[in-house]
């Protein structure tokens, strides 16, 4: 009775209208979802249905000979695809663009003139980039589960798994010699293990200038149409007997398994395709209230914040070009999810998913009501209502303190001298100084300040600091307000005060410190180590406490939550979030304008490229080379024909186009495919609105959006003039 009173309290509250009871919320279809390799067979007569046109059983098998064998988790969290025999992969020009930042310097500025190698001899090693292959994945929860109740105690039911998924781990990998760990999914009510061998010797081929693979800046980003060569090429190498190893000069290009033909005869609208890759995290099926924390809470604060972050960033990276080789990958992450929040939050809006939810949701509370078998999930709502709403003041200024705060690098890195601080108080009990964790700490400090400019952070300090001091009051440490008060209330003199005194901003004082013999004073007394330390006292007493009961408390809710839905649509093919592990999705070349048909397109073209020119933009330069090559039309054996021929001109260059793949984040870099499995393009991105798939799919909103392969091949031959490189990839129209 109490689950009912309270579903009367949510529709007298929200007026809600009794005519929305029907509807549903994330039922699949033919484009949404994103599924699991190993269970395509069962969506075979779908797959043949919407177009494709070879045994779905080569989409993925284990001996060796599915296409699985020809796709990549590229770095920690994009995708890329073997195209060639010898191990070249393809990726997004953004999901290198850290590997090239830390190759780059004033003299060897990649994203001002590019990077091609000329023969494999000048293909550059890439420290600490991986490639991963998925060789096989078998579901495993009979072995997992087994004896465990739906609701035993989440931490008693944790440590069971846990125990169990060690061994299991174990036993894969001693009779497979593979790499094997056990993943959760639909929020672990199943366990999959994955099987995976990673490659570590990875080195740079191929690499377009800004001006050719970040065409448009945070101006075009989230948006269509698109005119991005959004792409990088890799080669992985290997040791002997093809097996990963660490680089050597003496390793050797890898044997690929499999590799993707290449298709030149393009698509036109409406054409199947298919998005293999590896989605990072969606959350599909969480309750109305777990979803108003993401568009109350999280999302806003993310935007402010951010907002003012790369205001500070931009003015100085364009005023010294040095600052911008620095700051040019971590403002390029920062400012991706900055706009695809506000996207997110749009999209949400206009296609009224809360309103979806909760209509949802009144249908699952009348499905509990009547539903003896599944006692636990009459108040399963009521109970998610209770603990979000707990936790939200302190999410809120966690948020804040995440991205406010530890924002700044002078604070963050105080993390790092509170690790240094540990070991020199170790070493004052006795203990003999740990020469590789010093090693291992000087080497982390050296790729910091790589990337570090002190001037700007410390304007940065001047800009964040209120933020979070006037949002957040209640949160605000004792010796934040000491330390403002000290500096007469000036935020610019208390971020001078602190900049000068700390060895994060002095790398000759650093290095003094680290030399030394376990200088605990100086540690102490350094600006960074306070800052970072009264922080995380606040948390520790403050913040944690309450968001790790609510984790704790949620993950078992939203298992149970997700295990009642199933349950109530029995019927429904559910596909589980992503989790950045393999998936494949699919569906067809769609076009879209989100201002309305006057503007429909599906594709781009090189014309748009050169009619968008803004000389000495940072966003809209385009090449002088691209510029050269389209005056005369020199377009090889990619050109297609114009639909209107103007100016003289017949013929084109497709650039990118739009499709309706349910695609997300680790998603960037996947092989788009047509109906036999050929490539015909690299998916990077979705429409702005469509960004909420990650929450929510909807058909009319939601595209992926990938730059055509013949684009990439045009740049790669003639931009490039690297056409040494194609000879060893396979073509077909």
């Amino acid at each position: 009775m109490a689950a009912k009173r309270f579903f009367r309290h949510l529709l007298i509250k929200t007026g809600l209208s009794l005519v929305f009871v029907g509807a549903s919320c994330g039922f699949s279809s033919a484009k949404e979802g994103m599924w699991l390799p190993p269970n395509l067979l069962q969506r075979a007569a779908d797959l043949k249905a919407e177009g494709l046109e070879f045994p779905v059983d080569m989409l993925y098998n284990s001996d060796g000979t599915g296409l699985n064998n020809a796709v990549v988790l590229f770095g920690r969290g994009c995708t890329g695809e073997v195209i060639s025999p010898n191990g070249l992969i393809l990726t997004n020009h953004h999901c290198g663009y850290g590997s090239v930042q830390r190759l780059s310097s004033l003299e060897n500025d990649y994203f001002a003139k590019g990077f091609w190698a000329m023969n494999s001899s000048q293909e550059l090693p890439c420290p600490g980039l991986t490639v991963t292959f998925i060789r096989k994945m078998e579901n495993v929860s009979d072995r997992i589960l087994y004896g465990i109740s739906d609701t035993m105690a989440q931490a008693t039911r944790d440590s069971i798994i846990s125990i169990r998924i060690e061994g299991l781990e174990k036993g894969y990998k001693f009779t497979s010699k593979l790499d094997a760990t056990i993943e959760p999914y639909y929020n672990g009510n199943q366990y999959w293990v994955i099987l995976s061998e990673t490659y570590r010797d990875v080195r740079l081929v191929g690499f377009p200038p800004n001006g050719i693979g970040v065409f448009g800046g945070d101006t075009d980003n989230w948006m269509w149409p698109r005119h991005n060569g959004d792409f990088s090429m890799f080669r992985i190498y290997a040791g002997k007997n093809n097996q990963p190893a660490d680089y050597n000069k003496d390793n050797q290009p890898y044997k690929a398994k499999r590799y993707f033909t290449i298709n030149t005869k393009g698509y036109k609208e409406g054409d199947f395709t298919m998005v293999y890759g590896f989605p990072g995290r969606t959350q599909e099926y969480i309750s109305s209230y777990s979803l108003q924390q993401i568009e109350k809470i999280n999302d806003p604060v993310n935007i402010e914040v951010r907002t003012a972050k790369l205001k500070v960033w931009e003015a100085a990276m364009a005023a010294d070009r040095d600052v911008f080789i620095k700051y040019t990958s971590k403002r390029s992450g920062v400012s991706n999810g900055w706009k695809k929040w506000q996207g997110e939050l749009r999209g949400l809006e206009l296609a009224g998913v809360n309103a979806r939810k909760l209509a949802y949701e009144y249908d699952f509370q009348a499905w509990a009501n009547g539903d003896e078998t599944t006692p636990y999930a009459d108040n399963l709502l009521a109970q998610i209502q209770a603990v979000t709403a707990k936790s939200n003041d302190a999410l809120r200024a966690d948020r804040y303190i995440r991205e406010a705060v530890y924002g700044v690098e002078l604070i963050s890195q105080g993390a790092v001298l509170d690790k240094l601080l540990q070991h020199f108080r170790e070493v004052r009990k006795g203990a003999t100084k740990d020469n590789t964790f010093i090693e291992k700490i000087k080497g982390q400090w050296a790729g910091f300040l790589k990337n570090y400019d002190a001037p700007t952070d410390e304007k940065l300090f001047a800009t964040l600091l209120p933020i979070f001091m006037e949002q957040c009051p209640k949160y605000v440490p004792d010796w934040f307000a000491q330390n403002l008060r000290a500096a007469n209330g000036s935020y610019a003199r208390w971020a001078k005060n602190s900049f000068a005194a700390s060895v994060v901003a002095h790398p000759a004082a650093w290095d003094k410190l680290i030399a030394g013999n376990a200088d605990t004073v100086t540690i102490k007394n350094d600006p960074a180590w306070q800052l970072f330390n009264a922080i995380r006292n606040v948390r520790e007493a403050r913040t944690i406490p309450i968001l790790s009961t609510f984790e704790e408390r949620m993950e078992s809710l939203d298992r149970l939550y997700m295990a009642a839905q199933m349950k109530k649509d029995i019927g429904k093919a559910f596909y589980p979030d992503a989790n950045l592990t393999l998936r494949l999705a699919y569906g067809h070349v769609k076009g879209i304008d989100p201002d309305g048909p006057a503007g429909y397109s599906f594709q781009t073209y090189i014309d748009e490229i050169v009619a968008k020119d803004q000389p000495g933009s940072e966003e809209f330069s385009v090449p002088q080379k691209l510029k050269e090559l389209y005056a005369k039309q020199d377009y090889g054996r990619w050109a297609i024909p114009m639909k209107s021929p103007e100016n003289g001109r017949k013929t084109t260059v497709p650039v990118a186009f739009v499709a309706d793949n349910h695609t997300s984040g680790g998603n960037s870099g996947s092989p788009v495919l047509n109906a036999k499995g050929e490539l015909i393009g690299i998916n990077f991105d979705r429409v702005w609105d469509g960004t909420m798939s990650d929450l929510y799919f909807d058909e009319a909103r939601c595209r992926n959006i990938s730059v055509d392969i013949r684009y990439v091949m045009w740049v790669v031959q003639k931009f490039g003039g690297a056409d040494w490189l194609l000879k060893e990839m396979k073509f077909v129209r």
